[in-house]
């Protein structure tokens, strides 16, 4: 009877044992995944912005007549600023796991890049602030999937 309850007390404290790695295994792999997950759409906005500096500074450049500050470093940067931006875009696009956020990021990087194509000061001021928009729509809809 002895042995009995020894096998029986063994083999529940397996069982509860195994259980409780399992939880402790499934919040560890759901919390990196979170924290993946602020990471990437944390560096994104960070490019975008960055992205969205660069080019509204150029548009000044070029709309104001300072053409000596349009550089060819100056377009260089433009061009690093967008690689930058887009390669952000696809790892949070990879761990995001929403189409909703994708849509967002997607629509982001689309205003954005139509800074530069702006004519006239107005129209700029209107961009600047709907591109400023598009981000923090996008952090918005971030943050219920990171908390």
């Amino acid at each position: 009877m002895a042995v009995l309850g020894t096998l029986i007390g063994a083999g529940s404290t397996y069982y509860f044992q195994r259980k409780a790695q399992e939880r402790t295994e499934a919040f560890t792999r759901l919390e990196r995944v979170r924290q993946e997950r602020i990471e990437a759409f944390s560096a994104y906005a960070g490019a975008l912005l960055n992205y969205r500096r660069v080019l509204v500074f150029r548009w000044f450049v070029i709309h104001e007549g300072r053409f000596a500050e349009d550089t060819p470093e100056l377009l260089s940067e433009t061009y690093t600023k967008r690689y930058a931006a887009q390669e952000a875009m696809f790892r949070a696009q990879l761990v995001g796991n929403s189409p909703e956020l994708t849509a967002l990021a997607e629509r982001a990087m689309e205003q954005i890049t139509e800074l530069h194509k702006i004519a006239d000061r107005a129209a700029l001021d209107a961009a600047r602030d709907r591109t400023r928009q598009s981000i923090r729509d996008l952090v918005t809809a971030v943050t219920p999937h990171v908390q």
